[in-house]
Order: structure tokens, then sequence, then C-alpha cells
């Protein structure tokens, strides 16, 4: 008998399901490949969702990202302190002029330029600037005063040069460096504050004693120069007494202020 047009009985019939006959009852039909494969059941076709796995709370990454954020932080505070001494050493005013307000001759800003916790000291410092100023001033009135007495005009033109070079001299041989060593915590800066801090003290210790060493002491208001005159001109006796005040406490307070500065500075150390 021929078997080779025989049906194989382990060979499964194809049969469209959605054909308009269906189906022959009994028979077997297999669902097209292309269904599965669409599933995604397991087949080389199958959809992938790549889910990195270094974006899922990895606090190595997180410390090695602020860890560059920081040294990034700190490259651009390095450039901005090396531009500020390139334009300081060259000359260049990079300060806009604001104080006094009514007429504007310096840059001051403490509150928006100076650290927080350094904004004290540097309102004390800048109280002492402006003693000595009200101390040399003070002394020109107190001289001239001595003048219209008959004192002398020799001793007023040396408290006029006082007070020419003492203001100006004092603000930019210790304030001002003062002021841009808490801005940018520059120990250079610092050490040049504190040599001509202290000739700012010696000044005033030896303008409250007013010793006659220079036309007898009378160019300045200090305590020797006071008693000399006070037996004279009792007015201006008076006047000298209130500027040795004002040299005395100009005195304390650069004292206690040279005491705190020193204090912050080392512990910035």
């Amino acid at each position: 008998m021929n078997r080779h047009n025989d049906p194989n009985p382990f060979d499964e019939e194809e049969v469209n399901p959605f054909s308009k006959g269906g189906a022959a009852p009994g028979s077997k039909f297999r669902i097209p490949q292309m269904v599965s494969e669409t599933l995604g059941f397991g087949q080389k076709h199958d959809a992938t969702v790549d889910i990195p796995l270094d974006t899922m709370n990895d606090p190595k990454k997180k410390e090695r990202e602020l860890a560059a954020w920081e040294a990034e932080l700190n490259r651009k505070e390095k450039e901005i302190k090396k531009r500020e001494e390139a334009v300081s050493k060259a000359g260049v005013p990079a300060d806009d002029r604001n104080w006094p307000p009514f007429f504007p001759i310096i840059h001051h800003d403490i509150a928006n330029e100076i650290p927080v916790h350094a904004q004290k000291l540097q309102y004390l410092a800048f109280a002492s600037w402006l003693g000595i100023v009200l101390c040399l001033v003070f002394n020109v009135i107190a001289i001239t005063v001595c003048w219209i007495r008959g004192g002398g005009v020799k001793i007023f033109f040396l408290a006029v040069i006082y007070a020419i070079l003492g203001i100006p001299l004092s603000y930019v041989l210790w304030y001002r460096p003062l002021y841009r060593a808490m801005r940018t915590d520059s120990a250079l800066k610092f050490g040049w504050f504190f040599m001509f801090y202290l000739l700012h003290i010696l000044f005033c210790i030896f303008a409250a004693i007013a010793p006659p060493v220079v036309f007898h002491g009378q160019s300045l208001t200090g305590i020797l120069a006071a008693i000399d005159v006070f037996s004279e001109h009792v007015l201006v006796g008076i006047f000298y007494l209130i500027g040795f005040g004002f040299f005395c406490l100009e005195s304390l307070l650069s004292l206690w202020v040279l005491q705190k500065i020193y204090l912050y500075f080392r512990g910035n150390k």
C-alpha cells in the first residue's frame, strides 16, 4: 500500500482560526508565532527596559559628586582671590566709593562683604578708626583755641599736619588692610595690620601724654600739655583736658580691638 500520501499523524494541521469555515472538529491549530513574539515571553525580540544600577541610591556616587562640587567651589574661590590680589597689586580701584553717604570718599560695606562671624570685630575696628579721626580733628580745634590765645602759629600748623597725614594714613596703613584681611582671610594683610596698628597705639599713648618734645608738647592735647597751659588760660586747659580724654579712650579702645583681632586671627590659623 502506498503510504507516501498518508498524513503524518503527529503533524499538527495548520488551520486559520479566523477563516469562515473555522476549524474542523477534533483538529488542532497553532497560534501564529507572531502573537507569541509580541507577548514577550522569553523570545529574542522581547522589549527590554534598561535600568542603570548606578542610579539606584548609590552613596559612593553621591559622595563623589559632592566632592567634585566642593572642589569646583574651592577652585572658583581661589580664582576670585587671585583676581582681587592682581587688581590690588595693579592699583586699579575695584570698589565704588559709598561712604560717607553725603560725600562718598571710601568704599565701606561691612554688612555685604565681611563674613557674619567677623562683622562685629570689623565694626569695632571701624569705631577705632573713627576715634582717631575724632581725636585729630578735636586736636586741631583745641590747638586753634590755644593759638588764638597767644600760643603761636607753629603749633597750629603742626596740629593741621597731624590731621592731614594721620587720617588718610591710618585708613590706608591699617584699617583698609584689616578690611581686606577680614574679607579674604589673608594672613599677609593681617600681618600688615598688626604692624601698623601697633604704631597707631603708640602714637595715641604718646599724644595722651604729650611730652615736651616738639614745641613744649603743646601741638598735642596730652596731659602734660594740659597742665602747662592750664595755669595761663583755663579755657585752653579745658580743651586740652578734653583732648587728653579722647586720646586715652582711643588708646584703650585700640588695645581692646588689637586683642580681639589677634584672638580671631589665632583661631583661624
